[in-house]
């Protein structure tokens, strides 16, 4: 698995530029890929989406798959890692903010990313170092070198290609 995705980039990519409707192509080349082992995510993601009253909610219910367990030991460790570096920077950031980034899916992406080698994380959040009113997954992902790119970067590396049909 190289590539982890966040969910905001499912989320956008629904309510924006690949929605459902429109572009099932989109939706298809996710499948695809990961039934060829290329793209992932993660259970917490996964739970994130299916908690919603939408057709992504509808289509994570039948990706199960997809999203992989973050139970296993060394995603464990990794995560015991992550919390220890945003929490020795608390001081700098907004209150709550190490409450939020803890309580969500973000930090296990992390913590999953570290475990698999050579593992890209997918997202849209933006690599900022002067940011201190959240945690940026770019942000800590530097701090443990592990990479982040974008959705269209996905595409483009992969080679995807949604096509017409007449």
């Amino acid at each position: 698995m190289n590539y982890l995705l966040d969910s905001n980039t499912l989320i956008e990519a629904k309510n924006r530029y690949y929605r459902m409707a429109v572009c099932p192509a989109y939706w298809a080349w996710v499948q695809r890929s990961h039934t060829a082992g290329v793209v992932a995510s993660i259970e917490p993601v996964g739970a994130e989406l299916r908690r919603g009253n939408d057709e992504l909610a509808e289509w994570a219910k039948g990706q199960a798959g997809l999203f992989l367990p973050v139970s296993d030991d060394a995603t464990q460790q990794a995560f015991v890692r992550v919390a220890a570096h945003v929490a020795s920077q608390v001081a700098t950031m907004k209150p709550g903010a190490l409450e939020d980034f803890l309580g969500g899916a973000d930090p296990w992406l992390l913590a999953k990313a570290m475990t698999i080698p050579g593992a890209v994380i997918v997202t849209h959040e933006q690599f900022n170092p002067q940011t201190r009113r959240k945690y940026s997954i770019p942000n800590v992902c530097q701090a443990f070198g592990v990479p982040c790119i974008d959705t269209f970067e996905l595409l483009g590396r992969t080679d995807a290609r949604f096509v017409l049909a007449d």
